[in-house]
């Protein structure tokens, strides 16, 4: 059904350093809604290198941007990328006339007390952050430990785990509660925010890695780009040695909601090395593409012969690992609207389903519940959540 107003322009910037997570759930979730998100650079290039050297391509340079007006300007954090937010000069001016102009703005992780502090756009508001910045944030707002805070045109969260609500909450801000529910239903997301995420395992085998997992992450176009960056990002937190690997021509590919982003190299590269695990995105285009790849097919079931793990979410179980009889005899979930391809539906309801080498998850708000799931089956429970607090995506 079309939207009945015209679409509100939202602008995120990146720079290098920026937290991905926040940066993609946040343009992710803005375009579902029907936003038209504007991803901007302010580094000299498109390209930004972001935290955990996640390679996110801008579809503009801040420049570029200095004369538009936007609905909503929303920074998303990580550090260094907070502090070169903050030294854009173009960013710092379009976010004072935001305000000025009672416009929405928000941001979250470092960037509310990095940059919006210190820019004075928080003067005797309530804001949140990253709790290791509270007392920066302080000197400039009146700091409050939330999730997410909204006062006023301004929306503040505190963290990378947070940054779904975030989202969410900015939509609600942009349209309204109706069309925030309309698009939170599908992402699959997680009812008791904060609480400790559950894993439903079955055959349970122990899960063993040389020093540091090495893990191989594909993508191609059409791929789930908040699946793939959680996934991706959570693994490197961890210290796992994960490689993105394009099944694409080209190593740069155009995900789902249109985030371009980079891999670190060709799938043919790729399959000259072994892995801990294989773990696929989901996304309809991108499982499609996966499913044609026979490299890729052929890593799998080598995967699967040896008794390596592999693991796949969204539409990626369905599309991909059941046509190709990597479910057989194995019990797994995907994206609601695509159980019905699974041949095994007992334990569909599940969020995240380990059985044995394999670990199966449902769609976006299910992605950090599934790469948690990947941590604890390789570092044990005790770790996953102790990363699990410290990015705020479990209370701390």
């Amino acid at each position: 059904m079309a939207s009945d107003s015209p679409a509100k322009k939202v602008l995120v910037p990146i720079a290098n350093g920026t937290e991905p997570i926040e940066a993609v759930i946040t343009v992710d979730v803005l375009r579902r809604a029907g936003a038209d998100v504007t991803v901007a650079s302010v580094e000299k290039q498109l390209r930004v290198d972001g935290y955990h050297g996640v390679k996110i391509v801008a579809d503009a340079l801040i420049s570029d941007c200095s004369q538009t007006v936007f609905d909503l300007i929303a920074l998303p954090g990580g550090i260094p990328g907070a502090a070169n937010l903050k030294n854009s000069e173009v960013l710092e001016s379009l976010v004072k006339k935001q305000a000025a102009d009672g416009k929405l703005y928000a941001a979250i992780c470092a960037s509310p007390a990095v940059a919006l502090a210190s820019w004075g756009v928080l003067k005797g508001l309530k804001a949140t952050c990253y709790p290791p910045f509270m007392e920066q944030l302080a000197s400039g707002a009146t700091a409050v430990e939330s999730r997410v805070q909204v006062d006023g045109k301004v929306v503040t969260s505190s963290g990378l785990g947070t940054t779904m609500e975030f989202a969410v909450a900015l939509v609600e801000q942009l349209y309204g509660k109706e069309k925030a529910d309309e698009v939170s239903g599908p992402l699959v997301m997680r009812s008791n925010h904060g609480d400790e995420y559950v894993i439903t395992e079955l055959n349970p085998v122990e899960w063993t890695a040389s020093d540091s997992p090495k893990i191989l992450v594909p993508i191609a176009n059409g791929t789930e780009e908040m699946e793939a960056i959680i996934i991706i990002d959570i693994l490197r937190w961890a210290k796992a040695d994960v490689v993105v690997a394009s099944v694409e021509d080209k190593l740069e590919i155009i995900a789902s909601r249109k985030v371009k982003l980079e891999a670190d190299m060709s799938l043919d590269e790729a399959t000259k090395l072994s892995y801990d695990l294989i773990v696929l995105p989901g996304g309809l285009g991108g499982a499609q593409a996966f499913a044609k790849s026979e490299k890729l097919m052929n890593l799998l079931k080598k995967q699967r012969v040896s008794q390596r793990p592999y693991g796949a979410i969204c539409a990626s179980p369905a599309l991909v690992l059941e046509p190709h009889a990597l479910l057989k005899g194995k019990k797994a979930t995907a994206f609601p609207a695509m159980c019905d391809k699974l041949s095994d539906k007992s334990e569909i309801e599940n969020r995240v389903v380990v059985d044995g080498n394999l670990i199966t998850s449902r769609g976006p708000g299910t992605s950090m519940e599934f790469a948690f799931g990947i941590v604890e089956k390789f570092l044990g429970r005790k770790k996953a959540i102790e990363l699990a607090k410290v990015l705020l995506f479990v209370h701390p």
